[in-house]
């Protein structure tokens, strides 16, 4: 009987470590993403802003279009696809709209990057503050 009773105790203990462990396991990973698309997303505004300062210079439009093609074909080689000059310009767009480093340090630790690409689309400012505000407090996936 009394070993019954400690085969019991063992497997209550095990899953309560084993609940325990699950939690922060899934809490770690959790951590682990946010931080992973707030990166990603810093990265893309900052490349963005890293081209519309080169290209601003030169202020010649086609300039532009050859030096994205160039720079889309480089990063492609070097760093493999997810490169493309539409994304590129994603990223010009978005630092474009969102030009404070302090802003987009807020939003990326609410929004990801793909959020903040589809709310650098919407050309009218209130608009997009106001579907910006609705899309952290309701949070909407994009």
């Amino acid at each position: 009987m009394a070993n019954i009773q400690n085969k019991t105790s063992d497997i209550t203990i095990a899953e309560v470590l084993f609940k325990d462990i699950s939690t922060l396991i899934k809490q770690s990973r959790k951590r682990v993403a946010l931080t992973v698309n707030q990166e990603i997303t810093l990265l893309y505004w900052r490349i963005g802003r890293t081209i519309s300062a080169t290209l601003l210079k030169n202020k010649r439009a086609e300039y532009g279009e050859s030096i994205i093609a160039t720079l889309s074909r480089q990063l492609t080689t070097s760093f493999g696809r997810g490169w493309g000059v539409r994304h590129l310009w994603h990223c010009v767009r978005t630092a474009d709209i969102f030009p404070e480093n302090q802003i987009v340090n807020a939003l990326s630790t609410e929004l990801s990057w793909t959020h903040l690409r589809e709310l650098a689309a919407i050309e009218d400012d209130l608009k997009r503050i106001f579907y910006t505000e609705l899309t952290i407090k309701e949070r909407w996936s994009t």
